[in-house]
């Protein structure tokens, strides 16, 4: 069972890393493929043909189900009380990989469903594009940054199974501030925000995702923040006094 469920957890990575980077390129809305002709072919959030859409809706209303359906998943498998009854059916140690794994295919189903709808909200050219270019590279960079910042391998599971496969148990969670951490509370959220909304080409479709996304990420903060203050108690109240939530240059609370 320890090598089945180390063997699980690649499997999921693996398969996370591919959508991830594919999502840099599908919310790039073309970037890349400027550069990368090679990349015109594959879909891209103002691009590309659609498949098991939700019946029935207009194009903007089935991508609101598919971004609310993704919002609810993430968020319903990141509380205590679905990880305490999903324990009871999968072993503890392959947990944090069926959320990744389950992620990976909401993700999925979102490239492939995701209908473009392509009215221009702003088109900037000249400098201004590869200044927008440049900054959305930089956000996908502070967003994988951001993991390894904390614990990169825990986060997707990996490290969870290694230590099963080992016998080790796990040492005690300790609140720390490593590098950015210091100066925003959630960059990898920052790197988020900054990849949805820092594009040249900004259209109805990118609007509604960059959106609904950015929403959520909020709503994500509030109760991460309030487990962190449930697990690390008054240094993590300390913490947010002294950090701003996202922007560096943000007013401290």
């Amino acid at each position: 069972m320890p090598l089945f469920i180390l063997l699980f957890s690649l499997v999921s990575y693996s398969l996370f890393l591919g959508v991830f980077l594919y999502l840099v390129l599908f919310v790039s809305g073309g970037i890349f493929t400027e550069w990368l002709p090679v990349l015109a072919p594959l879909k891209t959030i103002d691009s590309g043909q659609s498949g098991f859409t939700v019946p029935g809706l207009t194009a903007v209303a089935s991508n609101l189900v598919i971004l609310l359906s993704f919002g609810f998943q993430h968020s319903i498998m990141a509380r205590k009380l679905f990880k305490k009854v999903l324990t009871r059916i999968v072993p503890e140690a392959a947990e944090r990989s069926v959320f990744v794994l389950a992620t990976s295919l909401v993700l999925c189903w979102t490239y492939i469903a995701w209908q473009p709808v392509t009215e221009s909200v702003w088109h900037v050219e000249g400098s201004g594009k590869i200044l927008l270019s440049i900054l959305f590279l930089l956000g996908a960079a502070l967003v994988l940054w951001a993991t390894f910042m904390i614990n990169h391998w825990e986060l997707f599971g990996l490290a969870q199974a290694w230590r099963n496969f080992r016998r080790q148990e796990a040492s005690k969670f300790e609140f720390k501030e490593p590098a950015l951490y210091k100066f925003s509370r959630h960059p990898l959220y920052l790197g988020i925000i900054i990849v949805f909304w820092a594009t040249p080409v900004m259209t109805t479709g990118h609007l509604l995702f960059a959106s609904i996304w950015t929403a959520y990420v909020f709503i994500g903060i509030g109760y991460e923040e309030k487990d962190m203050i449930d697990t690390f108690g008054n240094s993590y109240i300390d913490y947010m006094k002294r950090v701003p939530q996202l922007f560096p240059f943000g007013r401290r609370k």
